[in-house]
């Protein structure tokens, strides 16, 4: 699963490497956690890409309540296109969740332990993901999304067995192409990514709490791979 991530990603760097136009405010992000805004790369029906928030943790249009997102904050690949909580958004509502790692953690006797995962060349992630409008009582719209995951690769499995879809930038066209809703074509990105790509180390448990915010959360505690 993918439950917190980070995202250093300058606004020069996003908009060569997806595509859009991002806004100067854009601040590095070391602990971002589920109900927390994250950007998403989206393709408009005629103006090509554009950059838009969204809150973390997928909110279906009929949903009664907000909270049923607090635990969506991941689409398992396999079922996506079938659950009814995920199966217009997979069709039509597809989008790109930049990022710069990922947090897992894996199970000692004495307790959790943090771990850091990234690309071994330091480039950007690109998670798979869907998005959906909620409106609340008051008529407020409220955009949400969720990260598809899929089995963990060979670095990832020893922590967990799900990791998320990272999608490489000569899949981006296909996964954001509107006009394309065929689930086998779409299936073909949901492999999981190069585990020789990557590399993980351990971190601090001060990650555990989502208001620390700091570098300090990805600083190697021990290098794993």
């Amino acid at each position: 699963m993918c439950g917190r991530f980070t995202s250093m990603l300058s606004p020069e760097l996003i908009e060569v490497i997806f595509g859009v136009h991002a806004p100067p405010g854009i601040v590095p992000r070391y602990n971002i956690a589920p109900t927390q805004q994250v950007w998403t790369v989206r393709q408009a029906s005629t103006e090509g890409r554009f950059l838009s928030p969204a809150r973390w943790g997928l909110v279906p249009s009929w949903a009664k309540d907000i909270s049923i997102g607090n635990r969506m904050i991941n689409a398992r690949c396999e079922t996506v296109h079938e659950k009814p909580a995920f199966r217009l958004a997979i069709r039509a509502r597809r989008c790109i969740i930049p990022a710069s790692g990922f947090f897992e953690w894996s199970a000692t006797a004495g307790g959790k332990v943090p771990h850091y995962v990234t690309m071994r060349d330091d480039s950007p992630m690109a998670f798979a993901g869907i998005w959906d409008v909620w409106k609340n009582p008051s008529g407020e719209s409220i955009e949400s999304c969720a990260i598809l995951t899929t089995a963990a690769n060979s670095l990832v499995e020893p922590l967990h067995d799900r990791m998320p879809v990272i999608l490489h930038r000569t899949e981006f066209d296909l996964w954001l192409d509107r006009t394309e809703n065929d689930p086998r074509k779409l299936q073909r990105l949901y492999q999981p990514y190069p585990a020789g790509s990557m590399q993980m180390w351990e971190v601090s448990p001060m990650v555990n709490k989502p208001s620390h915010e700091t570098a300090e959360n990805i600083a190697p505690v021990k290098v794993s791979l």
